[in-house]
């Protein structure tokens, strides 16, 4: 693994974004894990957590695209600290953009807050996780309605690996059936294999009782290879 993806993993549980228990997915799934980046809380933490999205979105589309957009609200933060971080990172100038779930009607009316979206644009899509693949289908048509634009793909920070709404993974569903790219900075299977029977700051974060309910929920959920 690489180190970057190591480090990203052990982040996510500094900053208790990454929590093991009995929880429920929007989806309605109930899942021993649960992925919540509404817990990057500090400048600090953003700034990390735009670099590693940088390094994840070079590795896969390189950086000559225009607009990084990200769907409210999450995607949000998420654009703008990643492209905060493409620009320190690779001299790269990209273009945030976002949409409101309202759309404004007085000041800078419109559906966008951020850069606008032109003719030509090429767009990369942030998230934060993808369980169903579902957001997906709600942020294309915004994006496309602004004009003659390529959607280049799709990254997300932790790919879960799981069935979308067929028995494919949500990432791959999504590739065949908009033609897009997907990239996640690490998935569930890098999280386990980081953190089963391994001591992080003097505790077993997954123990073989936690391995036993991961493996049974990917055995219900997990999506076909």
């Amino acid at each position: 693994m690489e180190q970057y993806k190591a480090e990203f993993i052990e982040f996510m549980v500094d900053c208790k974004v990454l929590k093991f228990g009995d929880f429920v997915t929007k989806s309605g799934r109930k899942t021993p894990f649960f992925i919540n980046t509404g817990f990057y809380r500090t400048g600090e933490q953003l700034r990390r957590l735009g670099g590693y999205y940088a390094k994840a979105i070079a590795d896969r589309f390189g950086t000559d695209f225009d607009v990084l957009f990200g769907p409210a609200y999450k995607g949000i933060p998420l654009s703008v600290a990643a492209s905060i971080a493409i620009s320190a990172q690779y001299g790269a100038d990209i273009r945030y953009c976002s949409n409101r779930k309202e759309i404004k009607d007085h000041g800078d009316k419109g559906i966008l807050l951020g850069s606008p979206i032109e003719d030509g644009d090429k767009v990369v899509i942030i998230e934060d996780v993808t369980t169903a693949g579902t957001s997906i289908g709600e942020t294309l048509p915004i994006i496309k309605a602004q004009g003659d634009v390529e959607v280049l793909g799709l990254v997300v920070s932790v790919d879960r690996m799981e069935r979308g709404q067929g028995s494919k993974s949500a990432l791959k569903e999504i590739h065949e059936k908009y033609g897009l790219e997907t990239a996640s900075i690490v998935t569930m299977a890098d999280v386990v294999e980081h953190l089963y029977n391994r001591p992080y700051k003097g505790e077993i974060i997954i123990d073989d009782t936690l391995k036993a309910a991961i493996d049974a929920y990917y055995e219900k959920y997990g999506a076909e290879e």
